[in-house]
Order: structure tokens, then sequence, then C-alpha cells
């Protein structure tokens, strides 16, 4: 397995095969394309198996903050160890930009993220309330290093 940033619109099929198995509200060809124009603040980091797109981690560096937008893992791919290491390997990259600190919002009812992103150093910190839709549902704010004052 491998860990590489993304920068070519090349795996942007494997990314959104992946979101539609993961998300319900999938980010578009558009949006990705918009993150790629963007290489100062957007970060992308893949990963791979034999050429197989398996997981990606897609985060926004802002001044000393990384704020996670999209983490996805295959469902074949889970339990193994694999997010684990994406998180730990885009954390360490983020810190390397300028960003030791990190936040990223999670569905309620996401139980195994919310274990993953506790057992990586984040601690809930606050919720937004109905920030998700179809279905409606609250996320949970998760912060990784010293949240901002209330």
């Amino acid at each position: 397995m491998t860990f590489e940033r993304l920068v070519s619109r090349a795996d942007l099929d494997g990314i959104l095969a992946l979101d539609e198995v993961c998300f319900d509200r999938p980010w578009t060809r558009g949006d990705y394309e918009r993150e790629l124009a963007d290489p100062a603040r957007c970060y992308i980091y893949i990963a791979r198996v034999e050429h197989q797109l398996i997981a990606y981690c897609s985060f926004w560096r802002i001044f000393d903050e990384a704020h996670i937008n999209n983490f996805a893992v295959h469902p074949h791919w889970r339990r193994r160890g694999l997010g684990r290491a994406l998180l730990s390997h885009s954390l360490a990259e983020a810190a390397a930009a300028g960003a030791p600190k990190a936040t990223l919002e999670v569905r309620r009812s996401n139980e195994a993220a919310i274990a993953l992103y506790e057992q990586g150093g984040f601690a809930r910190a606050g919720q937004r309330r109905a920030y998700y839709t179809h279905p409606v549902e609250d996320a949970v704010i998760l912060w990784r290093g010293a949240p901002p004052p209330a």
C-alpha cells in the first residue's frame, strides 16, 4: 500500500467511484477539479493497492489548521488499519505544511469514524445541528490540538 498526494485529474474517476459507495451526497468532478486548482490550500492524499485507489483524505490548510473535508475508505478495506494509517499520514503531512491542528465534522451516527478520529487524537468540541442532509442529521465537531476560543 502506498500513500501519495493527488496532483493530477487522472485519479478523479477512482475518487468519484469511492465517493459513490461511501457517501450519501458525494462531491462532483467539478468540486474536485476546483480543489486541484488550489494546491496551496487543498491537499488530497490517496491510498492505493496494486494501482487501485482504495482510500483518500482531503483537507484544506487554513493558516495553522487542517480542515478535513472528506475521508473515505472502500468498505472492503475497512477495519484493517488502513484508515488509521492514512489519517496519521495526512495529519503528519498537514503538520509539515504548517498546520499542526486539525478539525472536521462527522455524522453523529458514524460511530466507527468518530472512534477512528478519537484514536487519532481528536476530541469532541461541539455539534452543528442539521448539518447533513439526506438524511438530516447533526454533525459532531472534532478537534486535534487546541480548538479555537469559544
